[in-house]
């Protein structure tokens, strides 16, 4: 939805949709917002109510996000559909999401070999931690799927994801609480709401 502005926050599975045109729709806007709007009851905690599986880093750290987190999810989509497996796990969602911050994803085409280096190269590029090495629109993503025999691989000659985002134990602590406070806070949301 970049042409027209909105971020929907919370792209996964199970809000695309097909249509019996074979048109792509995707659903339940909940948490969608309008990239330039001003939101009132914007209190910082409400980006990160996402899905674990799908959620952008940035998402996780309670950042408000932009077109290039949905591009976060989109990868993190295109990785499932073409492993068959999410890029992360963990026992609990936290530990999902906290699993994005400290670590890379096994590289797809370790589970599938026949995976091109140019669509791993277009994967790496969706995932990317940092949003501003992201794909900046669907758009450009896209044009890359289409023409993929024109995709630059990644020989090694750039750092490892790893290295480029290396944190110490003090930022992995900080990051943890980014998590927590936000999740914790949403639970007791919850059982008051339930009284």
């Amino acid at each position: 939805m970049p042409k027209h502005g909105v971020v929907h926050g919370d792209q996964k599975p199970e809000n695309v949709k097909v249509d019996d045109q074979a048109r792509i729709k995707l659903i339940d806007l909940g948490i969608a917002m309008k990239e330039d709007a001003r939101r009132i009851t914007y209190v910082g905690m409400s980006p990160a109510l996402g899905t674990p599986d799908y959620i952008s880093p940035e998402q996780v750290k309670g950042q408000r996000g932009d077109q290039r987190s949905d591009i976060y999810s989109l990868g993190v989509m295109l990785y499932e559909m073409l492993t068959g497996e999410p890029p992360y796990s963990g026992s609990n969602p936290l530990a999902v999401m906290n699993e994005r911050l400290l670590n890379d994803p096994k590289p797809a085409r370790k589970l599938r070999p026949e995976i091109s280096a140019e669509l791993q190269e277009i994967l790496n590029r969706a995932m990317e931690r940092d949003p501003r090495r992201r794909y900046a629109t669907a758009n450009d993503m896209a044009w890359e799927l289409e023409h993929q025999e024109l995709v630059g691989v990644d020989d090694g000659a750039r750092p490892a994801l790893r290295a480029r985002f290396s944190l110490d134990k003090r930022k992995a602590m900080l990051y943890a609480g980014l998590v927590l406070v936000p999740v914790a806070v949403f639970v007791v949301m919850l059982l008051l709401a339930k009284r």
